[in-house]
């Protein structure tokens, strides 16, 4: 059973965030189903949850309906994250809820990334916010993200096209084996600060000359 995740930010009822959210979630679903597998997609709407993301910044806790949206992205194979654009970037909702998740629940997770605006001159939201997110939370992002302006959902092919694109890119993303395995574990300045190498070591690094390649 593959298990994908929907994480919609739009904060009116109804809202083009939420039928993006919708029309991803069919094409998905379509797309791994075509490649034999079974599928099973959750709805985590944050509009619901917007009080709840703010006691847990202010707290550092989560209260319970937080907790299982939190432990159903943890658990999904893969997420499809869409959130409505302000201000030329994601909307605060959307931010928080990403901020709350724990340091790891995203590595090597495929994650296909939308958003929505009112005109397409937001359409670049996706390369200069969206996927720098994504990639500093050690998700895998594919290649191709949906931007939805409200002209865009009065028809024409454009739109489903993209749609079907990305998510048959998830679809092979999650047949060629799932999640790929993480990259090792990095020294940063950070680690150095929290536990230094010693002395000696760095001595006899220095002794052995370069690396080989």
């Amino acid at each position: 059973m593959t298990r994908i995740v929907v994480v919609s930010a739009g904060l009116s009822v109804p809202s083009s965030t939420k039928l993006l959210a919708d029309m991803l979630d069919e094409a998905t679903t379509r797309a791994v189903q075509a490649r034999g597998a079974e599928v099973e997609v959750e709805h985590v709407e944050l509009r619901g949850l917007a009080h709840e993301l703010t006691d847990n910044l202010l707290t550092g806790f989560a209260k319970p309906a937080l907790q299982a949206a939190i432990d159903q992205v943890r658990r999904a194979d893969a997420v499809i994250a869409v959130t409505p654009v302000f201000s030329a970037s994601y909307s605060g909702l959307f931010k928080t809820f990403f901020d709350v998740l724990e340091q790891g629940v995203l590595d090597a997770k495929p994650v296909l990334i939308a958003a929505t605006a009112g005109t397409a001159r937001h359409s670049l939201v996706l390369e200069h916010a969206l996927r720098p997110l994504f990639a500093y939370l050690h998700a895998v992002v594919v290649p191709t993200g949906v931007f939805a302006a409200t002209e865009d959902f009065a028809g024409g092919p454009e739109l489903p096209k993209r749609v079907d694109r990305a998510a048959a890119e998830l679809a092979a993303l999650l047949a060629a084996g799932g999640t790929p395995t993480p990259a090792p574990h990095r020294t940063l300045v950070e680690d150095e600060f929290a536990n230094p190498t010693s002395f000696e070591t760095l001595l006899k690094r220095a002794s052995e000359g370069p690396p080989e390649f």
